[in-house]
């Protein structure tokens, strides 16, 4: 789906949607859970979706509701399972290791460009510790063996979704174990949420070390905050000048998107900001700083592991609409000249499509997103929301 859209400003109150990131990460504490749970969390995504699916492939049963959805735990494992992850680098990084340590013979599917992704250095551990990983085929991993107790480490260079993935392990591994965590930390915010979330079930990951082998405490329900990634687009916007009220954000959340309330007020003079921690942000601060004074973004090498290549992808996307852009190195360039319209390839990277249609707002020219469709990662109804807040958009069926 291509679409159009022609500039203007947004107004209006709106509700952030769920947050993907808390969602998948309750629904695996959930199907790991002594009892029911109810997860009120009434939007849902392809992401989220993915998680819930490979659940229930591996013997939850994940009933979708008007409001959320009720997880009943896993009571038996299959001895073979296959999960479709899609195209969500959450679900596989954070399932791979759980399937090691249920010691299920599971098979991972993959679209887009998951894989392509990087699973190293959490592939050399996992086999380390005890499971054979193989690519039977380009778009597929399967996983043999079982996970051990003991002494688990890894770099967090890389992504803090191996961390993750390998705390839930190790809270299901007989034994347990303690996991080390060497260099730099790349989004320790994320972590904090797992933390919070196996908190919530009653299993402590302090100094990381987990006993293993017991069953989680089920709350019995839940709520799924609203998502400061997705909600980021609209604060641009409204820095940018639509008036707009935006509710269920907790500026108390563990998000680490939520940096995007103090980072965009100070774009309207030329900033630096570290990258490493935001790269879902980065696109739609792009814009912000476009069409102000610019800014300059440092250690930007996980943004060209995302859904596009992000660095290439948002620079494209910041030419194409008038602007100017260019990264050297680990930093990217944002010049602060203005944005015009023009046609934006999204790449089917959902980021680069919203971040697009917020430029939208501040240009002088219509503003035409190829790919739109692939909102629908993490937002499926971002453009119904864009035309209740006043967007409007002719759309272009290939």
């Amino acid at each position: 789906m291509d679409i159009t859209i022609h500039p203007r400003k947004l107004h209006g109150r709106l509700t952030a949607i769920p947050s993907k990131s808390q969602a998948h990460r309750l629904l695996i504490c959930a199907a790991f859970a002594d009892r029911p749970t109810v997860l009120c969390c009434p939007e849902t995504n392809r992401d989220i979706q993915a998680t819930a699916d490979c659940l229930q492939a591996l013997g939850a049963d994940i009933a979708r509701t008007a409001d959320g959805y009720i997880i009943e735990p896993i009571q038996t494992l299959p001895a073979q399972a296959e999960l479709n992850c899609c195209e969500s680098g959450s679900t596989l990084r954070f399932l791979l290791p759980i399937a090691g340590a249920l010691g299920v013979d599971t098979i991972f599917r993959m679209e887009g460009r998951l894989p392509q992704r990087p699973l190293s250095p959490l592939w050399e551990e996992m086999t380390r510790m005890g499971c054979t990983l193989t690519r039977p085929t380009a778009d597929t991993i399967r996983c043999t063996g079982r996970l051990r107790s003991g002494d688990y480490s890894i770099d967090g260079g890389i992504s803090s979704q191996f961390i993750t993935g390998l705390l839930y392990a190790l809270s299901l591994i007989p034994g347990g174990g303690r996991l080390t965590i060497t260099g730099k930390t790349e989004s320790r915010p994320y972590i904090e949420m797992t933390r919070r979330a196996m908190a919530a079930f009653g299993v402590s990951t302090e100094h990381n070390i987990l006993t293993g082998a017991d069953r989680y405490i089920s709350p019995g329900c839940m709520t799924v905050e609203g998502d400061w990634s997705n909600g980021a687009f609209f604060l641009a916007a409204r820095a940018l000048g639509s008036d707009l009220q935006i509710e269920n954000l907790d500026p108390a959340s563990p998000q680490g998107d939520r940096i995007a309330a103090d980072l965009l007020p100070g774009l309207r003079e030329k900033i630096t900001a570290d990258a490493a921690d935001i790269p879902d942000l980065v696109p739609v601060l792009a814009v912000a700083a476009a069409a102000n004074r610019g800014a300059v973004f440092t250690s930007i090498g996980r943004l060209r592991i995302k859904e596009s290549d992000r660095v290439a992808s948002t620079v494209a996307m910041l030419e194409a609409l008038g602007g100017k852009a260019h990264a050297d190195g680990d930093i990217l360039y944002v010049e602060g000249t203005g944005l015009t319209g023009g046609t934006v390839d999204a790449q089917n990277d959902h980021r680069i499509a919203m971040a697009a249609a917020i430029a939208a707002t501040v240009c002088t020219a219509p503003v035409t997103i190829l790919g739109a469709q692939c909102v629908a990662k993490s937002y499926p109804a971002f453009w119904d929301e864009y035309i209740r807040l006043g967007g409007h958009y002719e759309q272009h069926i290939r």
